[in-house]
């Protein structure tokens, strides 16, 4: 057993990556699945949508073939509402509430329609919205994720100029650096950043990290507001022995290296464990066996009945091959320098805990899995050190806000995973949204 790079045939890692969601072959077939809908009034699919896209008028756009006015109604509400197509858990949302599933009928394709639209937006360029004139006020955002984006993209539509401060070498947070790229390609998420920030009045500086090379106290020096869509990203350690042995590694630096890289230059285990069971763990898991992985094994402490992640996603790690483990939590990794075996404790479900599930207790029994490499994908935390050092009121590094998007510190504001700890990418553009409002009537 052996960690190592270039493990398959060019044409393996094209298929193995290739969409997973392939679009609607013409526009017909759009039409067709858009007529499907009933249009409903007071439509749950809508309610259900944390951005509050107007899912029925969208739709019926599609069958009265008027696409650019679909993709206007779309963006107005979510401005990466083409990246949400693809990675937005529609089935806990809004395909997951249309009525046709009452029906025991197929529910719309959402999702797919969706992506019709601003697709067509994105690759035609057709830019929706116009600036109103600069006011000359001016606001920070930092972070190039979907909360700053939309954030700014709301900001500059007002005639606000923002200056945006990423940390990486391009934008798109999450959807670029932390998403399965078989879901999302790298050349996508470029083209949607440029065309949000294709508005005017929006100047992205790259490579520029909040708290080296910019401090929160230079930003509200030079500029009328500062937003802090800065996410999450340290992966949460298991705490358990063996954890500092060669092939351990985290989930989020994974995927990090798969979106960065070649898919032949990122080095993989023949037999992989990968630890949780929410979006960040099934994405690893699936391109640990689409790299060429032999064995894929993902142990959750839990049942499937309170796994983070949906049915659907759970489902793609099945089809490729990964083994489930249920009821299993990691104990110690044993190992002469690398990890060479994964000790688990066998469990049972408790009395529910604050979040309501029932809390995972050992049982006394263990068993052992045969790794060469492990995965880490037990959950996120935030940047708790750099936020406490900028004196900004938090519980475990999230970021407090009011009802506003406000902080404790007068004129910046928050949203996104910095202040929930880690929700959906439509999530994180409702924040900028909210965000956005916010500075606007503080400025104004």
């Amino acid at each position: 057993m052996a960690i190592a790079p270039n493990k398959l045939t060019t044409q393996q890692y094209d298929n193995n990556f290739a969409d997973i969601h392939p679009p609607f072959e013409n526009k017909t077939a759009a039409q067709v699945e858009a007529s499907r809908c009933l249009f409903c009034y007071d439509a749950p699919c809508t309610k259900s949508c944390p951005t509050h896209i107007d899912v029925p008028k969208f739709i019926k756009q599609i069958v009265t073939d008027n696409v650019k006015g679909s993709a206007h109604t779309i963006f107005s509400s979510n401005i990466m509402g083409a990246g949400c197509s693809k990675v937005c858990p529609v089935e806990k949302l809004c395909e997951g509430s249309c009525v046709f599933n009452l029906l025991d009928e197929p529910p719309i394709t959402i999702a797919k329609l969706q992506r019709y639209s601003t697709e067509k937006a994105l690759d035609n360029n057709w830019q929706l919205f116009q600036r109103k004139p600069s006011t000359g006020k001016k606001v920070a955002v930092v972070g190039a994720g979907p909360a700053g984006l939309s954030c700014a993209h709301v900001l500059s539509r007002e005639g606000v100029d923002v200056t945006i401060f990423e940390k990486e070498s391009k934008g798109g947070g999450l959807m670029t650096y932390g998403i399965a790229a078989y879901k999302v390609t790298p050349q996508f998420c470029e083209d949607e950043v440029n065309y949000i920030t294709g508005i005017g009045g929006i100047q992205v500086k790259y490579n520029h990290e909040l708290g080296k090379d910019i401090s929160l106290a230079e930003l509200q020096t030079n500029y009328d507001a500062v937003y802090l869509g800065i996410g999450v990203g340290v992966a949460r350690e298991l705490d358990i022995p063996g954890e500092e042995l060669e092939g351990v590694v985290d989930a989020i630096r994974f995927i990090y290296d798969i979106r960065t890289n070649s898919f032949p230059a990122v080095p993989v285990g023949d037999k992989v464990a990968v630890i949780g069971m929410g979006m960040t763990a099934i994405d690893a898991a699936t391109q640990a066996k689409r790299l060429g992985a032999k064995e894929v094994t993902m142990l959750y402490r839990r049942t499937e009945a309170e796994m983070p992640c949906t049915r659907h996603e759970l489902d793609i790690a099945m089809l490729d091959g990964c083994e489930i483990i249920w009821l299993a939590a990691p104990k110690e990794i044993l190992g002469n320098g690398k990890a060479e075996k994964l000790i688990c404790s066998k469990m049972k479900l408790g009395e529910p805990d604050a979040s309501g599930r029932r809390s995972p207790v050992e049982t006394g029994e263990t068993f052992t899995v045969e790794v060469d490499m492990v995965i880490k994908a037990a959950g996120q935390k935030p940047f708790e050190q750099l936020v406490q050092s900028m004196n900004l009121e938090n519980k475990n590094g999230k970021i407090q806000i009011n009802e506003n998007s406000a902080t404790n510190i007068p004129g910046v504001f928050a949203g996104g995973d910095d202040v929930n700890g880690g929700k959906e990418v439509v999530d994180a553009v409702q924040a900028g949204k909210d965000g956005a409002k916010a500075i606007l009537n503080f400025i104004f």
